[in-house]
């Protein structure tokens, strides 16, 4: 069953923020205006969207990626970065003018984070194409709404499952809500969209609420089904929801079904916490189904 989930023919297309996360470390988080010394710093490339397209090409599935990138030294280097990791960067979009995306991430001792995105180009990213091999379309919402609803458009006229990872949360449009198959929001995201029994009104067929060390839960209608994480010891959570995200998409993309892409996700986003940084922490598709296979002995 693993090796089913974590192939795949169709196609991934990533719609999304690419930028450059400046990362440091201390012991705990600053409280309003308080001064800490840090004791890391680094700097990788992220953006929700970037580190999904790379969740779900090291997950195996053929991936393209829609973004916005300045004309600056961090965009050729995300542009590098995203092609390294086997990602067809043909859409990618260059902003002149206008600098990449960046977030500022601090990340405590227990491996939690605060994250502040400044979008940059990311907030000129415009609508592209939908080819015909994308199985499955995932956005997310450090990117124009107006932009995802019309690729979500774009992709249910070619037959493609709409997949939106609503973060950061936001009041979503109703024409934008009757565009999604899965919403897969954390447990605050759920809440400030007003809870999954509004987002089943609103046209969404499957929520998957992701819980962190607690597990998942996928709500469908009629159906109520709660998978448990994976034990590990987790040093940096950065990245983990769209490791699991961008892998979770691949499974579908490859045909297995929602708990098995979910329980492939789950796995994916646990090895993720294990390993600093959000890009380079998203695991392979081997590793995936190495970790699953030594979890059930």
């Amino acid at each position: 069953m693993e090796a089913r989930q974590a192939s795949s023919n169709g196609r991934v297309l990533v719609v999304g923020s690419a930028n450059l996360d400046i990362v440091g470390r201390a012991p705990r988080h600053p409280n309003p205006g308080e001064t800490l010394i840090g004791t890391q710093y680094a700097e990788y490339a992220g953006g929700k969207g970037l580190n999904q397209a790379v969740a779900a090409s090291r997950a195996g599935a053929p991936t393209s990626f829609i973004a916005a990138l300045g004309d600056d030294t961090a965009g050729a280097t995300l542009r590098s970065i995203a092609v390294d990791s086997g990602v067809d960067v043909a859409h990618l979009q260059t902003i002149a003018g206008t600098p990449t995306g960046r977030a500022l991430i601090v990340v405590d001792d227990d491996g939690e984070n605060t994250i502040i995105v400044i979008p940059g180009a990311n907030a000129r990213c415009e609508p592209s194409e939908v080819t015909e091999d994308s199985a499955v379309v995932l956005a997310q919402l450090e990117i124009p709404t107006p932009t995802v609803a019309e690729m979500f458009r774009r992709a249910k006229s070619k037959g493609a499952r709409t997949v939106l990872n609503p973060a950061p949360a936001a009041a979503l449009p109703p024409d934008v809500l009757r565009l999604c198959d899965i919403v897969i929001p954390n447990e605050h995201e759920v809440e400030l969209l007003g809870g999954v029994d509004a987002l089943h009104a609103g046209g969404v067929h499957t929520v998957i609420v992701t819980r962190g060390a607690d597990g998942i839960e996928i709500f469908e209608p009629n159906r109520h089904v709660a998978l448990p994480a994976f034990a590990v010891t987790a040093i940096d959570t950065t990245g983990a929801g769209d490791a699991f995200c961008g892998s979770l998409c691949a499974a579908l993309a490859g045909g297995a079904d929602i708990d098995e892409s979910s329980r492939f996700a789950m796995a994916t986003a646990a090895i993720a916490t294990t390993r600093p940084g959000a890009v380079p922490s998203m695991p392979t598709r081997d590793e995936v189904i190495r970790f699953i296979q030594a979890s059930a002995d």
